[in-house]
């Protein structure tokens, strides 16, 4: 590579050196260059024209010639670049920095699975930090074409145990939630164990992601790692319709006590505490028990990071005319990992939200729904038991189940969401102790 770029170099000084000279010669020539007419040679003036067309031929001449040199040193210096071997191609700082981190789609019979891979695959910005698996149960032949579509694109695994699953005969009805617990932990396992992942985001085949779904969890990633009192990551709001929302500020992050799922991320050592008693059926409700909780929480966006289109499945569309399909679906992008996130610590949290809540005015049902659209200020409704929360959460919209005593989108039994344009929080009193199980 030194002896290529020194006869590069050369090129350039000969050519320099072959104007030096060609100066030389125009002034050394008889008469020199034209000037002024001299006293000792009257008949300069008839020679002038002459010498000046001459010259200008000469120089014309030397000029091409020069021109015709540097283009092929040109040539010459381009050429041993395009052969010198360009080292290879590093990712930068954050990105070599950041953990690969697996997007998880659990398919099995939907072809439709084609609208969220496609989405996923969209808005991903990086191949290498978010490899896509698909896991694939029930042996549907035309959803394994369509993900065979995406050739290298995804992985495509295939859950090999298809048998039907011995039930509680009361449980027969059930049998497509025992296929997809089973599923879910044959998946989580060749995440976790075969491929030795560190952290995985789960997507089931009938969500759509938003166009920040990568950037969300990317932020909130080192947040997980870092704060025992967290334990997953969720890109859904169970009372995320969209007049229940403030789209405004879409950036708004909150702790809940609630399992969302539909979206979320868990690190690798979570899946060492859950796999050993992962339960048969009904998944995500044994994820909302206060044995598997814990007293952690999750993180969940003000407005959806994903959205269901999946009105048919083992549920039968339970909750999706009434509320899932109106889940707004983010539509703006908010750089997170430009943010900081540090207000969502637990002490730090805790600190700010509870002052905000409890210092909020408040107000009775019937107030906030004859005054809506006058103050936008903040305002409390409470509730003092089961039957109370329940009440005011159906006249408000609000999903009203509750899991092992925590309601949907709650934290420390508070949920926040938006009514006619006003931020309203749904509290029990301020000497809160704790949640009760039996509320279910």
């Amino acid at each position: 590579m030194l002896k290529k770029t020194s006869l590069a170099l050369g090129g350039a000084a000969l050519f320099l050196a072959w104007n030096g000279l060609l100066l030389l010669f125009l002034w050394s020539r008889p008469g020199g260059l034209p000037g002024p007419q001299s006293p000792q040679n009257p008949d300069s003036s008839r020679l002038l024209p002459a010498q000046l067309l001459q010259l200008a031929q000469d120089a014309e001449a030397e000029l091409r010639l020069q021109r015709d040199l540097l283009l092929q040193i040109q040539k010459f210096s381009r050429s041993q670049r395009q052969k010198t071997p360009r080292p290879p191609q590093t990712p930068s700082a954050p990105e070599a920095e950041f953990p690969v981190i697996p997007v998880l789609v659990l398919a099995c019979d939907r072809s439709s699975v084609r609208r969220c891979l496609d989405k996923i695959l969209r808005y991903r910005p990086s191949a290498r930090r978010f490899p896509v698996i698909v896991s694939q149960d029930c042996g549907h032949a035309e959803t394994a074409r369509v993900i065979a579509s995406y050739g290298p694109a995804v992985a495509h695994i295939r859950q090999p145990d298809l048998s039907d699953i011995a039930v509680p005969p009361e449980h027969r009805k059930f049998q497509g939630y025992y296929r997809i617990s089973r599923h879910y932990r044959w998946a989580l396992g060749q995440v976790f164990r075969t491929f030795r992942y560190r952290a995985a985001i789960v997507v089931e085949d009938d969500l759509e992601v938003a166009p920040d779904f990568f950037e969300y969890f990317q932020a909130v990633f080192p947040l997980l790692q870092r704060d025992p009192s967290l334990w997953c990551v969720s890109a859904w709001n169970d009372n995320g319709k969209e007049a229940m929302v403030d789209a405004g500020h879409a950036e708004l992050l909150y702790r809940t006590d609630f399992f969302p799922g539909l979206g979320w991320l868990l690190l690798a050592e979570l899946w060492d505490e859950l796999e050993p008693k992962w339960p048969p059926a009904f998944w995500d409700d044994w994820m909302r028990q206060p044995e598997q909780r814990r007293g952690r929480s999750c993180v969940r966006p003000e407005v959806s990071r994903t959205m269901t289109f999946g009105r048919k499945g083992v549920s039968h569309g339970q909750f999706f005319d009434q509320y899932l399909k109106f889940i707004k679906l983010n539509d703006r992008f908010v750089p997170f990992t430009q943010l900081d996130l540090s207000y969502l610590k637990k002490e730090e949290y805790e600190r700010f939200f509870l002052q905000q809540v409890y210092s909020a005015p408040e107000v009775k049902i019937e107030e906030l729904q004859k005054d809506a659209g006058r103050d936008l200020g903040a305002v409390r409704l409470q509730y003092r038991g089961r039957d109370s929360f329940k009440a005011l959460a159906k006249a408000l919209g609000l999903m009203d189940d509750l899991k092992s005593g925590v309601p949907r989108a709650g934290y420390r039994g508070i949920v926040s969401f938006m009514c006619r344009g006003r931020r309203v929080f749904l509290a029990p009193p301020s000497d809160w102790t704790g949640y009760d199980p039996s509320w279910s």
